[in-house]
């Protein structure tokens, strides 16, 4: 990051850079779009985990059922239950793959789809508010950039956030 900031004024000029910066977190959580976004993922997030939750309790009281009875079974039997024990722990293992696993889980694919929207909103803004200040770079506190000083006068969180609202 040093080394970036060292290049990026030595090949502009110090003085002609004007840089800011903004708090992706705070866009996210006072824009409508995205606590709608927010909402909707998280919906699908309970509704998944609650068939977890429901096939996992399942297999539990089918798993003490058979602890329950295991002595009384024939090998055959036991053989047999365990196997469709094995079965359901599989599907469960499964599901929460095909949902959240990384990196393809679906909840990966929905955040794109009801997030992309929403950036390319946040992403069009600043870039406006970033022409209208005259800023070459504008970087966000709470992403990968590391921020370690950030003078308030160059925050333009809140003039992205009225670029949002109001649209102007």
């Amino acid at each position: 990051m040093i080394i970036a900031a060292i290049f990026l004024f030595g090949t502009v000029g110090l003085g002609q850079v004007k840089i800011g910066y903004v708090d992706s977190q705070i866009i996210l959580q006072q824009l409508p779009e995205a606590i709608k976004a927010q909402g909707d993922l998280d919906a699908l997030t309970n509704k998944w985990s609650a068939h977890i939750d429901s096939l996992t309790k399942e297999l539990q009281n089918d798993y003490a059922k058979y602890q329950k009875n295991a002595k009384k079974y024939k090998k055959k039997t036991l053989e047999s239950e365990q196997k469709k024990l094995v079965a359901k722990q599989k599907i469960i293992d499964d599901y929460k793959n095909v949902k959240f696993g990384q990196p393809n889980g679906e909840i990966y694919r929905m955040n794109d789809e009801i997030f992309g929207p929403v950036k390319k909103k946040v992403y069009n803004a600043i870039q406006d508010v970033a022409k209208a200040e005259k800023m070459q770079f504008i970087f966000d506190k709470t992403g990968n950039a590391i921020l370690l000083y950030g003078d308030p006068k160059y925050d333009v969180t809140y003039k992205v956030l009225d670029k949002l609202k109001t649209g102007n």
